[in-house]
């Protein structure tokens, strides 16, 4: 094929990524009429770009390869967004203030910005959340038990819910791998989803932290809709305009930081 059909067979691939988050060899053949080792080439060289992740059989896009890795190494994707979403929301806690916080990277900042403060009250299920507060003794916090995920280090399960029925708090701190106007709050950790929901449910205000990346994408498991959440805090962004618009039509505050 020529290199003007070439690049825009990349364009289709790339289309079809953002819509459905994979693609598969076998059918990107039969629907461009060219070899697998075509395909193949093409997947590599898309990848060298940072453009896609390839996978066993075909390629899943950078935005759902975030989600495979560690979590050391997620704190470093978008990090400049997300310490400055992190500062903004922690201009919304005031001491005296008891907080709800669930597991993510985004949260983890979060903590980080308020190790200073004095006369809060913490529950969480984020093991690292919880470090953060380990050396100063005016923050009091309840980390909560049962199951634990080795991997991403956070507590969920009958336990967990159970422990969180006896708690209220003032603000509930929500980190959501995808957020958007018409199907809500959505994770790719569908263990922690009931975690999540009763620590929004047991609070007087739902603030959400996302960065640009979250905004208008749909992860595996429902967390809640859109009309349960009080506030997103989010970075500046001139791509996701209109969807942040329809979710400040369904009456969130939208901060942009």
């Amino acid at each position: 094929m020529s290199k003007h059909s070439a690049v825009q067979r990349k364009e289709h691939l790339l289309e079809l990524l953002e819509k459905n988050g994979s693609v598969v060899v076998s059918e990107l053949s039969k629907n461009f009429h060219i070899s697998e080792v075509t395909i193949r080439n093409d997947l590599a060289e898309m990848e060298q770009a940072g453009l896609l992740q390839r996978v066993h059989g075909g390629a899943v896009s950078t935005k759902r390869a975030y989600y495979e890795l560690s979590l050391n190494d997620r704190m470093h994707v978008n990090k400049s967004e997300k310490i400055r979403i992190a500062k903004a929301c922690a201009d919304l806690i005031h001491d005296g203030d008891t907080l709800m916080i669930d597991s993510g990277t985004t949260t983890r900042y979060l903590a980080m910005e308020l190790r200073g403060r004095s006369n809060l009250t913490v529950v969480t299920n984020a093991l690292l959340v919880a470090h953060e507060f380990l050396f100063n003794r005016a923050v009091d916090v309840i980390l909560l038990g049962g199951n634990l995920d080795t991997q991403y280090q956070f507590t969920y399960g009958n336990d967990a819910v159970a422990q969180l029925q006896k708690y209220r708090a003032d603000k509930m701190i929500l980190a959501t791998d995808g957020i958007g106007a018409a199907y809500g709050l959505t994770t790719y950790h569908h263990q922690e989803s009931d975690v999540s929901q009763l620590m929004a449910a047991r609070s007087n205000e739902v603030i959400v932290v996302a960065d640009h990346s979250k905004i208008g994408k749909e992860g595996f498991s429902n967390i809640m809709d859109i009309s349960r959440i009080h506030m997103l805090v989010t970075d500046k962004t001139e791509s996701e305009m209109a969807e942040l618009e329809a979710i400040r039509q369904k009456s969130v505050a939208v901060i942009e930081a």
